[in-house]
Formats: C-alpha cells, structure tokens, sequence
C-alpha cells in the first residue's frame, strides 16, 4: 500500500538526488553565495541580451560560454573524491577558472581588431589562447558531459591532423594546426557556432523556464494528477510514471533529470504493485526519454532542427504531436497489457487523491505552461514566449498561499536553471567542433556518398543505415549532441534521395533522442536502473522493447510526411493519426502477447504486423491490416463471451 507521504515526495530531495546522479558540487559559506550572485548576475545578462541588448554574435556566444566555463569548474570536480558540499573549489579548479577567464577576456579584447585591422589573421599568440581555450573547453566537457562526447569531439579534432596519414577515401591532406585553431576557436563555425548559439538563446531560457515550473511545485502537482487519471486502473502505478514522465516531458529537455524527477516516486510504487525491477525501470526511462519528443518543450535539440532549418518552433511543435501520441499510446498499452497479463490491479481508492482537489489546489500552476502554448501559436518568437512564461511563473504560484515562491525559492530557480544548462551548453560548444572538422574535411560528404552508393536508390536502405550511424554516434552521448551530430552526416543522404527536410531531420532527432535508451550505453536506462536497483543492461534492453514505436515511426515519416502534419489536407491527417493510433495498440497488443485474453501466435503475428503496417498511409494496405485487427479482436470477444456464458452455467448448476 502506497501511502500520503510516499506520493509527496519534497522537491528539495528529488534536486538533491540529481544533483548526487550527476555529481556535482554545492557550495556553503562566504562562497557559496558568491556562486549564487554569479547565477543571478549570468541570468539577468542573458534574459538582457534575448531581449533588449545588441552585440556582436561570436562575442555574445563567448560570454555564454566563458560562464559556461566558470560554473564548469566551479560545480563539477576534476575527481569524485572531490564531489560534495565543499566552502572553497580545489586549486586545480581555481586554475581551470583563472584561464578561462583570461582565455574569453583576451577573445572579447581583440576580436574587433582580429577581424577589422587584421582581415582573420591570427598572431603566434593567438593561436597559443586558441590552443588552451580548447584544452579548458575538453577539460570542461569530461568533467560535465562525460568522456562519451569528449572522446568523439577529440578524434575529430585529431581527424583534422592525421586524416593525412589515412590511406583511401577516408583520407584527406591534412590541416596545420593554425587553421584548425583559427576556424575552432576564431571563426563562428566552430565552438561559437550554431550549436552554442542556440544554448546562449532558446536553451537558457527554456531550462531556466522549466526550473521555475518545477520549483513552483509543478511537478508534484503532475505526479499527483497523473495518480488521480490513471491511479485505479490495472497497473495504475506504472501507468502513473507513463502520465507523470510525459506531462513533466513537456517542459523538461533531459531525459535523465525526468527519470530522477519522477522515477523516484513511480519506479518504487510500480515495484509494490507487482511490476519486475527490470520492467519499473524500463517503463520510467522510456516515458522519460519520450519527453526530448513531446510538444511544446521537446528538448534542445527542436530548437537547434529549427534554426537548422529556417522555420518557425510552432512548425517543430505541429510535427511532433503525432508521433509523440504514438509513442505515448504504444508504452501505455503495452503497461496496460502486461498488467492484465500479470492480473495486476490499480491503487486502492483511499490512496488516490480527488481530482477536484487536486486541481483545485495545483491547477493554477499550468497557467505558465498553457499561456508558452497560446503565445507559440499565436506568432510570438519561442525566445520572448518562453521569458513571458517564465516571468508569469511567480505570479501564477502567487495565486494560492501553499505554492507561493518567496525569495529563497526563485534564487534556488535560478541556480537550478544554471545548473540545467552547463551539461546542454558545454555538449553545444564541444560538438562545434565536430561540426567545424566535418565541413572542413569533406567527410560528412564522404560518407553520405558511400551510403547512397551502397544503397542504390533505395530510401529504405538508407534510412537504416543512418539509423545504425545515429545509434551508434549517439552512444553515450547527450541528446542535443547526439541530434547534432547525426543531423550533419544523415540529413544530406535522406535530403539527396528525395525525403522532405523535415522529415530527415525528425529522422536524425528520434534516433539521437532514443540513444538515450539504447544498449550498451543508455543513459535513461542507467539512471532508473540506478532507482530500481536492476541490472543497466536488463533495463536498457526491455526499454528498447517498451520503446519499439519510437525506432518504428521514423522510417514511416520519412516515406509519408502526412504523420509530421505537413504535405496533406485536414483530412489526410485525421487519416493518417487515427489508423496510426490502431496499429500503436495492434502493436503494443502483440508484443505483449495480449488483447482481451492471452494471444496465440498466430494471433500475435498478426497483431504485430496489421500494426506495423497501419502507421504507414497507404489506404489499401491499411483496409487490409484494420480487417486483420478486426478479425483478431472478434476472435477474443467470442471467445470471452463463450467463457463468460459457461462460467454462469456453472455458477448456476452448482
């Protein structure tokens, strides 16, 4: 039995266990508030600078990043031994701050001369400040992002160096090292690139807007409304973490913070109900993971596709409805049917709040969120919607005295949004990098070519092999990162064999966004493994297993951009949405090998292939796959009905 104060979980714990998760420092004493007057002193600047100040693009992306830098080595330890409450950083850490001070100092003092009086050309010492910017930058990203990206970012670097020495076409002539540092760290196409302007804009100011919400007591409220929709139902519990996971997804971009956020509260009441450690786990990190995919707020990376692609966030929004429903839909099917399967039951009524209540009490603090939404469609900049949401946060708290923020509390915001985007915005500058030496070597040209070679002019053969390039690329690494990434190498080869941008793109997003649940290094799955006390390798492959749709819906989208709600009429996306929702449940029924009873085989065949097929558009194939479903559901309602009747029979008989 679940009692009261296992569902109000205190959100100063659930920020304590992320900060534990992601090993990082807090400060006491003299310093400590130091490191809170630089929070509020960096947020004022950005909040400044996103809406009334002017400055030059590389050097308002340096001061993003040399306050990156700054809270780098100011809260994450060079060692482990060094994590905890601590009154001063270590001298190791004092230098790291020094330098990158001098480093983005010396950047922001010269830059005008560099590129009025001296036409790009860098002096000897130029390149020597260039040379430890990176050094700094490569010791910031191992401490914070971990040696995933860092190990990546420093084969690139390499890459631009020894490519000389490769033989075949891989190989290339080979870059001095002046070039390489000058369009690194000089030029605006690596570290001050795209990536890193986008952390310096749409990324600050959404992690700081989902730090407000959440510390308002938005997040409490979610998890105890998602308890009252779907508490009483069979497997309530984890059809808890489905509802809580995807309403905190909206306005979280990290898959690992919603497993903390919420898995500390869901993965230990699915447990009690009855659910493995393995399948509490998965269903946590797979709901978690859906939120880098659900509309409004789906993560950086939507915002870095939209600057990409030149085209308004509300577009991003529109085309992810479908295939978050889906992937939503499928994940709550297969909980409901594995809980049928398992005879499980919801939580007992005692234990489940009142709705009325629940949004009588809490309901005002979805005033920010609804008002991101009404601002978005009705033509505001994502930038300004999502500071005016933001700043509506206290006052919307305000409205009841129970969830008012005080002082203490909206610094503690701050602080917290600070926190949320040094681990986005280091990933954003490093995988410049990355993005430089690409563009610089040809080889993202390289290897898009060598994959159309291969596959000839099958889209289909494509597509799965910047899948397998995505997955792989996308080990280890964070989202956002990881989106970047694939979309330079995968998104030209899906555009060359005719598949519509945004559709490559949303491609080149889900793959990046699911690395986040796939073996051997699933970074949701190790963090509710870590909560449900199970293996990370058995969580990491039932996540792939809970998650399948996510995996599936891509390739459709790319073939039929109707799901993405673009390329069709009103009609054709009603079509596509409602027989897409069919096979989400055809699906989810048949890998779980239940419907109304337990499946045959046959029967699950069936059921997985009429819903594979009914998330494609094609009207033949889809009358054919809705008759196989129907023919499958009749089967079990006779079946149950005879049951039913013999059952009685007996009941009366005896």
């Amino acid at each position: 039995m679940v009692t009261k104060n296992e569902l109000n979980v205190d959100v100063q714990q659930l920020v304590e266990v992320e900060e534990k998760s992601l090993h990082s420092r807090k400060y006491v004493g003299v310093f400590g508030k130091i490191v809170v007057l630089l929070a509020v002193v960096w947020t004022i600047f950005q909040l400044y600078m996103n809406t009334f100040g002017i400055m030059d693009a590389v050097k308002f992306r340096a001061w993003h990043l040399g306050f990156l830098l700054l809270f780098s080595f100011i809260f994450y330890p060079a060692t482990k031994r060094s994590v905890g409450t601590r009154k001063l950083p270590t001298i190791a850490d004092i230098v790291c701050i020094v330098l990158s001070i001098f480093v983005i100092s010396y950047l922001l003092i010269t830059y005008d001369v560099f590129v009025r009086d001296r036409a790009g050309e860098n002096t000897t010492f130029d390149i020597y400040v260039g040379i430890l910017a990176l050094i700094l930058l490569f010791e910031a990203s191992r401490r914070v992002v971990g040696m995933g990206l860092t190990l990546i970012a420093l084969f690139f670097l390499l890459y631009n160096f020894f490519g000389a020495y490769i033989p075949g076409l891989l190989g290339h002539y080979g870059f001095s090292i002046e070039r390489v540092v000058n369009l690194m760290y000089w030029g605006g196409q690596g570290i001050f690139g795209t990536a890193l302007g986008v952390s310096a804009t749409y990324i600050f100011v959404f992690v700081l807007f989902g730090a407000f919400l959440k510390n308002s007591g938005f997040s409490d409220f979610i998890n105890v409304l998602a308890l009252t929709i779907a508490g009483r139902t069979a497997g309530g519990p984890a059809k808890v973490a489905v509802f809580a996971s995807a309403l905190m997804g909206t306005v979280s971009g990290s898959a690992v913070s919603n497993v903390v956020t919420t898995g500390t509260v869901t993965i230990p009441m699915m447990k009690k109900a009855g659910y493995s450690k393995k399948f509490a786990g998965a269903v946590e990190a797979v709901a978690s993971t859906g939120g880098l995919i659900a509309p409004p707020v789906m993560g950086a990376a939507a915002f870095i596709m939209a600057e990409y692609m030149g085209v308004s966030y509300s577009i991003i929004i529109l085309a992810g409805i479908i295939p978050a429903i889906l992937y939503y839909l499928t994940l709550f099917m297969m909980v409901h049917f594995e809980a049928k399967k398992m005879g499980l039951s919801g939580i007992s009524k005692e234990n489940i709040p009142n709705a009325k209540k629940v949004l009588k009490e809490g309901g005002h603090l979805s005033i920010p969120l609804m008002l991101l939404l009404i601002l978005l469609f009705t033509g505001f900049s994502p930038l300004y919607a999502a500071i005016i949401s933001m700043l509506s946060v206290v006052p919307a708290a305000a409205i009841r005295k129970s969830t008012r923020m005080g002082l203490s509390a909206i610094i503690d915001s701050i602080v917290e949004g600070v926190k949320g985007t040094i681990s986005v915005g280091i990933a954003c500058a490093i995988v410049g990098i990355v993005i430089a030496t690409i563009t610089l070597t040809s080889v993202g040209l390289i290897i898009g070519n060598n994959v159309i070679s291969f596959a000839g002019e099958s889209v289909l053969m494509a597509a799965l092999l910047t899948a397998l390039i995505s997955i792989v690329l996308g080990m280890g690494v964070p989202a956002t990162a990881a989106y970047i990434i694939v979309a330079t190498i995968s998104v030209p080869i899906l555009a060359q064999l005719g598949v519509v941008p945004i559709a490559a793109h949303m491609f080149a997003f889900y793959f990046a966004a699911l690395s986040s649940i796939t073996p051997p290094v699933a970074l949701a799955a190790y963090a509710a493994a870590g909560i449900a006390g199970e293996s990370p390798n058995k969580v990491g492959m039932e996540s792939v297993r809970l998650g399948l749709m996510g995996f599936i819906v891509p390739f459709f989208f790319i073939f039929n951009p109707t799901l993405l709600l673009t390329g069709g009429t009103v009609g054709e996306y009603i079509f596509a949405g409602a027989t897409a929702i069919i096979g989400g449940i055809a699906l989810a029924a048949g890998l779980k090998g239940y419907l109304i009873r337990q499946t045959f085989l046959a029967e699950r065949i069936l059921l997985l292939a009429a819903g594979i097929c009914l998330i494609d558009t094609n009207l033949i194939i889809n009358a054919i796959s809705l008759l196989a479903v129907g023919g499958v559901l009749m089967s079990h309602l006779l079946i149950k009905s005879k049951t039913v009747e013999i059952e009685e029979k007996t009941s009366i008989a005896e």
